[in-house]
């Protein structure tokens, strides 16, 4: 491996890292009632490498599991995130 493919696999892994981590905290915040992460930042988060983080966060955390949006949209990104960082792993 080089070094630009470490530099991708720690971009993929700090997405997804984030991404998990703003989905976990917008279920605190809906359980307490306070003010929530948007659907888009947290759709914008999976779709720059974050859907395997958001859909952990998903399963683990129950959360916006009953949203079709998201039961759909965080596997397609995630598909989307494997196709993309693939080719980019490929490339360089």
């Amino acid at each position: 491996m080089n070094s630009l493919q470490i530099v991708l696999c720690m971009v993929y892994l700090l997405m997804n890292i984030i991404s998990y981590q703003v989905m976990a905290a917008d279920k605190v915040r809906a359980k307490k009632y306070r003010q929530r992460v948007p659907e888009r930042t947290l759709f914008t988060l999976a779709a720059l490498g974050g859907g395997l983080g958001s859909m952990l966060a998903m399963q683990r955390k129950r959360h916006k599991t009953k949203h079709w949006s998201f039961r759909l949209g965080m596997p397609l990104l995630f598909l989307v995130n494997v196709i993309v960082y693939g080719y980019l792993f490929q490339a360089v």
